[in-house]
């Protein structure tokens, strides 16, 4: 009982032990097997999958395999139940002749995780090969036949020389050296045994005794002379020793035999191998650094200073190479990527042995950078402008927007839209649209420019990543005016102009007694076009008498050419011409009646003549002109005694400051045109004549005094003696030369829209 319980405890110790050792061969990334030579393909190695504690769909989707150092694979890796099988026959005596113990690595990749598991499996012996001889056959001969035989004969005997002496070799052990370079057919060595007999017992012949197949193959025994030759290269990666066992035999069939040792010194004439385990063909750009995107596993056959391998990879870019373990390197991300400023990478990886010369290699490791929305959308231009005519067609193309992400595929993809915004009350997409592909600006009414001028909005572009970025854009529409409005007469008004075979309704007073060049009426007019289409010009069209009066191109003043000369019918009609400047150009046309009169009475009486002319049968002709000569008598009564009452006002205002105190200063600073004599009174009424009219019908008639016609009655100049009036700030005439004609007024200067 005793023993069965130690028994017991030995074999959970030993249980234990073993499990210990392979989750600790595990934690190390290293697995070890043994299987016997010669299994059949397909046999069970190893349970991987549980040694690693990987999962069957871990290994499905992980993309595992297996890949052996050496040439031939002889291992696999089983995708259904995780065991590493043998994927061909393992002969032991062939792949591990000159060694005691055969082992086999290999390796097992894990893509998805970037990592490698070392694996070994020792190759036991099994007894399957029978001892061979040399010689398959030896033949000896003595008579020994049964019965025996006897025959008798004379001899003779001359005393020759017995073989007593065997071959005897100048070294129990010969030894060299020699480079894996060597030239085939090179003498490597010569053995050398003498024999103390004559004649045939001392002549020597070498052979070879104990010696393998390889060995065979590479090796040649000259059986004269000796001498071991080159048959094949040598390569001190696939052996770098040789034992060889010769034997020196007489004629008489005695022997020695010695011990020849070869050994293989390394030259460097392997290159570093680089064999891509892992890597990946896609990248982010924003993944983040000191992400493994290849893991490579360097080699070099070569031994010594000849295979120390040194590794690096080019400058320049956001890549860096790091040794995991072993002769495995991780190239791993070093700063942070950008696919608008590099989309590929070529990594080239380099290693070079210490040999003398070094030899070097290199791997590409191609790898493309996935694009990430960090670009929104950039506009051609900071600020767009543009002009459009008005009266456009609805629908017409106002200018295209364009902006570009430096992104790739869905995240470049820009599309346009219009800001949210209104345009006098009524919201901004009812005016313009904005096509989202393109990004073309369309006007959706027609835009007239005297009701709006200017429309400023906004475009964003949007790209198609998530979430999605955006920029805006400014754009400015400017209407262009064009001439679609004719000058408008303000003054005289409409309906003013007298017809054919109608009665005047508008009249302009002017003295008979004029000069050359004195005002008589303007003509008013507006354009509400702008520009060049708003410049308007005067010109005289039709008169009665064509040369008593012209016309100011740019000011509608109508003045008189010459004095008027009694000839000259006392009623004129002017028919002036308004044009504007565009193109082509539009115009208008004002009729004024000018009468010729030296008096107030002249006056009347002629437009007493005019209005009988033009009143209908029946039409109380005589009653209009009544009523219209009391309401210019009423007017210019009431205009006199408002004079009156001013200049009364400004002459006390002026007495009380002659009674202040001479020093006071109260006079100091005062401008000279506030000291105004019947001069200024004169033009001020002159200057403002033409605001005086008196109506007999609102919607007919219309009268207006000349300069001349209400001042005559004025006085002249007052006595040198008699203090001149003063006019206060409020005196519109203290502004006014005595001597100034009535004001013209510029329309370009006071008409401008």
């Amino acid at each position: 009982m005793c023993a069965a319980g130690r028994r017991r405890g030995r074999r959970q110790r030993a249980l234990l032990c073993a499990v210990l050792l392979a989750a600790w061969q595990a934690a190390w990334g290293q697995l070890r097997y043994s299987v016997p030579e010669e299994m059949p393909k397909g046999s069970f190695v190893g349970d991987v999958a549980k040694d690693l504690g990987l999962q069957l769909p871990e290994i499905r989707d992980r993309r595992i395999h297996i890949l052996d150092k050496g040439r031939t694979q002889y291992f696999a890796l089983h995708g259904k139940t995780g065991h590493l099988v043998t994927a061909e026959r393992i002969d032991r005596e062939q792949l591990c002749r000159l060694v005691e113990k055969c082992v086999l690595r290999c390796e097992l990749i894990v893509e998805g995780q970037m990592q490698v598991y070392r694996i070994e499996v020792e190759i036991t012996d099994i007894n399957d090969n029978a001892p061979s001889f040399k010689e398959t056959e030896l033949e000896e001969r003595m008579d020994g036949g049964d019965p025996a035989r006897t025959g008798t004969a004379r001899i003779r005997v001359t005393v020759l020389d017995a073989n007593d002496n065997a071959p005897v070799f100048s070294q129990a052990e010969y030894t060299v050296r020699v480079p894996e370079d060597v030239p085939v057919g090179s003498a490597l060595v010569s053995v050398t045994a003498t024999d103390a007999d004559e004649g045939l017992y001392g002549q020597v012949k070498y052979s070879l005794k104990k010696v393998s197949d390889l060995a065979s193959n590479i090796f040649h025994l000259d059986s004269e002379s000796g001498a071991i030759t080159l048959l094949e290269s040598l390569d001190f990666e696939e052996g770098n020793y040789y034992e060889l066992e010769v034997q020196a035999r007489d004629g008489g069939q005695l022997f020695d035999t010695t011990k020849v040792t070869i050994t293989v010194t390394d030259k460097n004439d392997n290159a570093p191998e680089i064999s891509v385990r892992s890597a990946l063909s896609e990248i982010s750009e924003d993944t983040p650094l000191g992400t493994t995107v290849a893991l490579l596993h360097v080699q070099d056959r070569d031994s010594g200073a000849n295979g120390e391998v040194r590794c690096s990879i080019d400058e320049g870019i956001p890549f860096r190479l790091e040794k995991s373990f072993d002769n495995y390197y991780s190239v791993v991300t070093a700063r942070e990527l950008d696919r608008e400023q590099v989309s590929e990478y070529n990594v080239t990886v380099r290693a070079a042995d210490g040999g003398s010369p070094a030899l070097q290699s290199s791997a590409v490791l191609a790898l493309r950078v996935l694009d990430v929305n960090d670009n929104a959308p950039v506009f051609a231009e900071e600020r767009y402008s543009a002009r459009l005519a008005e009266n456009n067609a609805a629908g017409a193309l106002v200018l295209t927007v364009r902006a570009t992400d430096a992104d790739w595929g869905q995240n470049a993809r820009v599309r346009y839209r219009l800001a949210e915004g209104r345009v006098r009350g009524a919201p901004l997409s009812s005016y313009v649209s904005v096509q989202a592909e393109t990004g073309a600006l369309y006007a959706l009414r027609s835009f007239d420019y005297e009701q709006l001028r200017e429309l400023q909005l906004w475009v964003r572009a949007e790209d198609g990543g998530a979430p999605a970025l955006s920029s805006n854009v400014s754009v400015r529409l400017l209407i262009v005016d064009e001439n679609d409005n004719a000058p408008q007469v303000l003054y005289p008004p409409p309906g003013a102009a007298a017809g054919s075979g109608a009665a005047w309704s508008g009249v302009e007073l002017a003295p008979r007694r004029s000069e050359a060049g004195a005002l008589v009426a303007k003509v008013v007019a507006v354009d509400a076009d702008a520009g060049q289409n708003a410049w308007l010009s005067y010109e005289l069209a039709k008169a009665t008498e064509p040369g008593l009066f012209r016309v100011g191109l740019h000011s509608g003043e109508v003045r008189t050419a010459r004095s008027p000369l009694a000839r000259d019918a006392a009623r004129q009609s002017l028919v002036v011409l308004v044009k504007d400047h565009g193109r082509p150009a539009l115009s208008a046309t004002a009729t004024l009646s000018v009468v010729l009169a030296e008096s107030v009475a002249e006056l009347l009486a002629e437009l007493g003549s005019a209005a009988d002319e033009a009143a209908a049968p029946g039409e109380p002709a005589a009653g209009l002109t009544r009523w219209l000569v009391l309401a210019v008598a009423a007017v210019s009564c009431l205009f006199v005694a408002f004079l009156l009452l001013l200049l009364a006002l400004r002459l006390r205002r002026w007495h009380r400051q002659q009674l202040l105190p001479s020093d006071s200063g109260a006079l100091r600073g005062v401008p000279v045109s506030h000291f105004v004599g019947i001069d200024g009174v004169r033009a001020f009424l002159q200057s403002y004549s033409h605001d005086v009219s008196l109506t007999a019908d609102s919607r007919k008639s219309q009268l207006r005094f000349s300069a001349a016609s209400c001042c005559d009655t004025l006085p002249a100049r007052p006595p040198p003696d008699e203090p001149a009036p003063l006019l206060g700030d409020e005196d519109p005439a203290a502004a006014l030369p005595a001597s100034s004609a009535p004001p013209s007024v510029s329309f370009s200067d006071h008409f401008r829209p």
